[in-house]
């Protein structure tokens, strides 16, 4: 069905303009794929909307109050704070967080490299293998890693922490930017080599600068994960070390769930990380399409 508008012009008579029916057809696919991407904003935004809205609620409104409107009220957030100190674990989850992820691409940055640019019959299945550890249940190794971290002093610690963040988010580090380093012309490091320039110079002044977006979204993404990482930190750290995830859970006793102060909790908690994803979408966006155009 096509669609006209009249355009008026002094001097001239009105006359429409017609719409093709391809035309047509795809301003209408554009409005419901846009009407479908706020349907599913809006679905996944709704849990944390409504966990912020409980944090101002009391106990008891919290429980049998689940209407909009409400009093708002900041007892549960000074209960929060007075009940654990809040600095703490957001301290240890900012070093955990940061210090995996550096650590996670100082490995993998050479690793990347070897793979993507000097490969041998084993490269594909080395990638495999990396990728199949993440298919592991992570209790299936918690006695050996809890043993091993007990006797060599570990348990309870940040470096405990970093390490096992570090191993975590290692296969996706390793397989991201082999793929940005794939993707790279070798054209530019054969240039730079005839030029003199050894594998550190490569790397260094060649590869890192040219594939700058694909390392900042990776280490973006780790560090999204290692702040949201619950089951290492719940079992590897009771106070010293523990971070805000742990710091969540403390909130639920065996007299039940405290839905206030676990909302105030949680949006503590995931305030920091929301923002500094809020701020740096469009570096990751802009690393996770890297190379998608040539």
């Amino acid at each position: 069905m096509t669609t006209s508008r009249t355009q008026s012009v002094p001097g001239v008579s009105a006359s429409p303009v017609k719409r093709s029916p391809l035309t047509e057809a795809l301003l209408n696919r554009r409005l419901w794929l846009g009407v479908l991407g706020w349907t599913v904003a809006l679905v996944i935004f709704f849990p944390i909307f409504w966990m912020v809205l409980t944090g101002f609620k009391t106990e008891a409104e919290a429980i049998a109050d689940p209407s909009l409107i409400f009093s708002p009220t900041l007892e549960s957030y000074a209960e929060v704070q007075s009940r654990a100190g809040y600095a703490k674990f957001a301290i240890n989850s900012v070093v955990v967080a940061f210090g995996s992820t550096l650590l996670a691409l100082l490995i993998a940055i050479p690793a990347a490299y070897s793979m993507a640019f000097l490969p041998t019959r084993r490269t594909k299945g080395t990638l495999l293998w990396m990728l199949s550890t993440k298919m592991l249940p992570p209790v299936g190794v918690l006695v050996p890693i809890y043993l091993l971290f007990r006797d060599v002093g570990l348990l309870d610690t940040r470096t405990g922490l970093i390490i096992v963040y570090t191993l975590m988010n290692l296969p996706i580090v390793v397989w991201m930017l082999y793929t940005f380093f794939k993707d790279m012309p070798k054209d530019i490091l054969e240039a730079g080599r005839m030029d003199g320039a050894g594998t550190l110079q490569e790397v260094i002044y060649l590869l890192l600068p040219l594939t700058l977006p694909g390392i900042a979204s990776t280490g973006l993404l780790s560090v999204i994960l290692s702040w949201n990482e619950a089951f290492w930190s719940l079992n590897l750290t009771s106070s010293q070390a523990a971070p805000l995830t742990a710091y969540i859970a403390s909130f639920s006793s065996p007299e039940g769930l405290f839905w206030a102060k676990l909302s105030a909790a949680s949006t503590m908690a995931i305030a920091p990380i929301l923002v500094f994803g809020w701020l740096t979408q469009k570096q990751m966006v802009r690393g996770l399409t890297f190379g998608a155009v040539k």
